[in-house]
């Protein structure tokens, strides 16, 4: 009853010729997007075009660049679930603003979700030309306090048949999972190496390991148009070669660079000029490459850096290998050196004053978890015991979302082995990625009860 009456007299003193309340304060983006993550806004919706919109998943919580929940789904009108991106403004004409209608990264978009518009009606559309749906939240209806920190995903329907299976079936599970993902990888791997050589195979899984989630396909093109062997041979004309076929190398304005890197910008560019017309043809658009939202240290000029560094001590990386020891294939990735780049995020910056890896411990775990075991375990099926020891890696994005969806916020805690988040990142993608009913209709929790069953009629035989 007082509740009830409280909220009669709030909206009256909303609606009384002179405000009783202070005017809502302006809330920032960021907790525009925690607000709308925590649900406060409901799952059904009017767009501006008066269309029925139902909130069918929420996604997962984009911490980097690009739109902010990506792996939504969202139905119009009862129609059929819309997979895609969800991006949140507090204007709608932060879409213009911001540079997401030219950028194609937001192509994807499925809805956009504002406070407020302009004097004038505003249209989103992505840099195709196609219209997105969009939605104005009034912020203005909750309360001041933030709410607590956000996991990046909501735990699934699959967490309560995970955490009630026989832990002895959960581990068998992982590591059915893990094993699947391997043998995905190693498949891969054989392809190209029935294509192209074991080197050549290894270098291209390699490169595109330097190149992060953001740039796996431009090192991938990069490996395949100068294959190892090419820059072994190149010598000390290799670093030119890589630069310039990057789209890194057009005419220097050497007054805009930093003093000490002048110079070896003109080395590059002399080189470049001289080999330029043997392969302008294969070079690089730079639409390919993505820089924003990348720590400085994960720079593709530094990147490209390592790759060329690992190109010098490819014979010792390749004992490493066969060796099947993680730890020396540590060593020669930790190892990894250059004067120039020691000291450099990228050719255009000044020097740091401490010197930085060209390869750091998680980079040098995501190529023994997705290059060196994939190669190796076909060959020697006993190694599939050194390569569950390995250690989590830290500090990985994506195995966090995947550890919150299967397991709950707690999670990304529980999972302490390489080979555990492998698995969750298989399981991840063969279901959740799949799933456009935010769990509703998704087979997964489904394949955990009959595990379990499965598990413990064999140990009553």
């Amino acid at each position: 009853m007082h509740e009830a009456r409280y909220g009669t007299a709030l909206e009256r003193a909303r609606i009384a010729e002179r405000p009783l309340l202070l005017p809502a304060r302006e809330l920032p983006e960021i907790e525009i997007q925690a607000r709308w993550f925590a649900g406060e806004f409901g799952r059904t919706f009017r767009d501006e075009e008066g269309r029925a919109v139902e909130l069918v998943q929420p996604g997962v919580w984009n911490r980097e660049s690009g739109p902010d929940f990506l792996d939504a789904a969202i139905r119009i009108n009862d129609g059929p679930a819309l997979r895609g991106a969800i991006e949140v403004d507090r204007d709608a004409r932060d879409w213009e603003r911001h540079g997401h209608a030219v950028n194609p990264a937001y192509d994807g978009v499925v809805l956009h979700v504002f406070t407020r518009t302009g004097p004038a009606r505003f249209f989103t559309r992505t840099s195709v030309g196609s219209a997105v749906a969009q939605i104005r939240i009034d912020p203005s209806a909750w309360g001041p306090d933030l709410p607590p920190d956000l996991p990046l995903a909501r735990p699934g329907r699959c967490t309560a048949p995970l955490r009630d299976l026989d832990p002895e079936a959960r581990e068998h599970l992982l590591d059915s999972a893990a094993r699947h993902r391997l043998r995905l990888k190693s498949e891969r791997l054989r392809a190209t190496e029935a294509m192209h050589g074991a080197d050549e195979a290894l270098f291209q899984a390699v490169a595109e390991a330097f190149g992060y989630k953001e740039n796996r396909i431009p090192f991938r093109l990069i490996a395949q148009r100068l294959p190892l062997r090419a820059l072994r041979a190149a010598g000390s004309e290799a670093a030119a070669l890589v630069f310039g076929v990057a789209g890194f190398l057009a005419e220097p304005d050497l007054a805009k660079l930093p003093p000490a890197s002048r110079t070896q910008v003109r080395d590059l560019w002399e080189s470049w000029w001289r080999l330029r017309t043997a392969h302008e043809r294969i070079v690089l658009p730079r639409v390919l490459w993505k820089f924003s939202g990348i720590r400085p240290a994960n720079h593709p000029h530094r990147r490209l850096a390592a790759l060329l560094a690992l190109s010098r001590r490819w014979r010792a990386f390749r004992a490493a290998i066969e060796s099947a020891d993680p730890r020396r294939v540590r060593t020669v990735l930790l190892g990894l050196s250059d004067p120039f780049w020691d000291h450099r995020y990228s050719l255009r910056s000044a020097g740091a004053a401490e010197p930085l890896a060209l390869v750091g411990e998680t980079r040098a775990a995501e190529i023994l978890a997705n290059v060196v075991f994939p190669f190796l375990i076909p060959r020697r099926p006993e190694l599939w015991e050194a390569f569950r020891a390995l250690p989590a890696e830290l500090g990985n994005r994506k195995v966090a979302t995947a550890a919150v969806r299967l397991f709950g916020p707690d999670g990304p805690r529980r999972v302490r082995k390489l080979f555990q988040q492998q698995a969750l990142l298989q399981i991840h993608d063969d279901f959740c990625l799949r799933d456009s009913s935010d769990c509703d209709r998704c087979r997964f929790p489904k394949l955990v009860r009959r595990w379990n069953e499965e598990g413990m009629a064999a140990d009553g035989e």
